[in-house]
């Protein structure tokens, strides 16, 4: 079986981009195009114009859909290199390899996701003492848990940009772990963080709904997120207001 490998490529960050196509001959159907990337820098090749391959930089690390650092482009579609076979993902013939657009690359396929934990530490997005879990959301939680920190619903976000103040659904996943159970000390601030930060700036499009790797329900905790940090909250604003003389 053979592929044609399109990589979008630039050896340094502010270089021009450029296309190199390598026509990869595989056995197994069950080959991803992480694996193809992973042999073809260890036993090297030339591309389709006769050109040796340079080492081809990209992230990864578990291989198995477990961390998400091979997040990239597939044909245009945010993935994971781990998680794309080729015999699947190929439009005629063609798998288009491309790094994230969202955030600042580095090279070839790697981008700067750094952006990503800044803004999980500008919502202090961490438990500040130790309280008990409210076992009665622990799916909700456990499936919040499950979030790559990947960088794929960013990516797929029409309201998200690394310089924005929204932050994404990546940080409404962190979030969403922590709102049942924040203690008292910390809710009125970390609330008021998911607010601003995620609440204000989502256009509710769902755009994020079918692309997260890991397939985490993101409709459902974004539901539950909102009603715990904003709609609940509003409710016992407007409560306590009218019960005032």
């Amino acid at each position: 079986m053979k592929v044609e490998l399109q990589i979008l490529r630039r050896a340094n960050a502010g270089d021009t981009p450029r296309l190199q196509k390598i026509l990869y001959e595989y056995k197994d159907a069950q080959t991803t195009a992480a694996f193809a990337l992973h042999d073809i820098n260890e036993n090297g090749c030339t591309d389709i114009d006769g050109e040796p391959v340079a080492k081809i930089r990209w992230m990864c690390s578990c291989m198995q859909k477990k961390c998400g650092a091979c997040a990239m482009l597939v044909n245009g579609i945010p993935g994971l290199a781990c998680d794309t076979i080729l015999t699947e993902a190929a439009q005629n013939g063609v798998v288009r390899l491309e790094p994230l657009r969202k955030f600042p690359v580095i090279a070839d396929l790697i981008v700067d996701r750094t952006v990503m934990m800044e803004n999980l530490k500008m919502m202090r997005a961490w438990l500040a003492e130790a309280t008990k879990a409210d076992e009665t959301v622990g799916e909700l939680t456990y499936d919040a848990s499950r979030c790559l920190q990947c960088g794929c619903c960013l990516e797929i976000c029409p309201n998200f940009c690394a310089e924005s103040s929204f932050f994404g659904m990546s940080a409404a996943m962190s979030s969403s772990r922590l709102l049942s159970v924040l203690p008292e000390s910390q809710k009125k601030e970390f609330f008021r963080a998911y607010r601003i930060h995620f609440y204000e700036g989502c256009g509710k499009s769902l755009a994020c709904r079918n692309i997260c790797p890991a397939g985490i329900d993101i409709e459902r905790l974004l539901v539950n997120s909102n009603a715990a940090a904003v709609w609940k909250r509003q409710k016992a604003f407007h409560v306590r207001k009218e019960e005032k003389p």
